[in-house]
């Protein structure tokens, strides 16, 4: 086997049979409990052509609204198989896919809480910095409280609400717009 380097990016290069160990599409194990969902979609560019090299983060809280994370110090339960993490490359379509739980809502600014959400990070050639933006879920009625979604001027809501595939599913799609028309709402952090 040859090892080859991917070209030379921004990001990179990478070797791709080190990097894809570190893909981890199962972000709650089964013993985990919370409404069981997958989060699929696409990171697509300025033209809806598929990115096929990019690598998407995503960062939840539990079904109860707690961080895996040592500085998340509320007093909610932990349960073995919850990483709260994931990590894909993009496929040749621009594709990713997670399976992990529909969070719970986590504290927000003076008391209140958030709507369900995972926080993304997108990683790609041509980026100096990596791109952070979240994703809400479709239908929740907790969206018209969330501070976050409440800073973004109502037109521009619908790029960070996954919609699901099927009614009575459990799959939601969202896809990451990176220019144009219906860009995805990315934050300065």
């Amino acid at each position: 086997m040859a090892l080859c380097a991917s070209t030379s990016q921004t990001v990179g290069p990478f070797f791709h049979l080190g990097l894809s160990q570190l893909n981890l599409a199962e972000v709650a194990g089964l013993q985990a409990t919370g409404e069981r969902i997958t989060l699929e979609g696409a990171v697509l560019d300025g033209d809806r052509k598929a990115v096929p090299d990019a690598l998407v983060e995503i960062w939840q809280a539990n079904a109860h609204g707690k961080y895996a994370h040592e500085v998340d110090t509320q007093e909610k339960p932990l349960e073995p198989g919850f990483r709260g993490y994931g990590r894909m490359a993009t496929s040749p379509d621009g594709g990713f896919r997670f399976y992990t739980i529909r969070p719970g809502r986590v504290p927000g600014p003076q008391g209140t809480l958030q709507a369900p959400h995972l926080e993304v990070c997108v990683f790609m050639r041509g980026l100096l910095k990596h791109l952070v933006t979240r994703v809400y879920f479709e239908d929740d009625p907790a969206h018209a409280d969330d501070f976050v979604l409440n800073l973004i001027e109502p037109a521009r809501r619908a790029t960070l609400i996954a919609q699901k595939a099927e009614a009575g599913e459990s799959v939601y799609r969202w896809n990451i717009l990176l220019q144009g028309q219906d860009e995805t709402v990315f934050f300065d952090v």
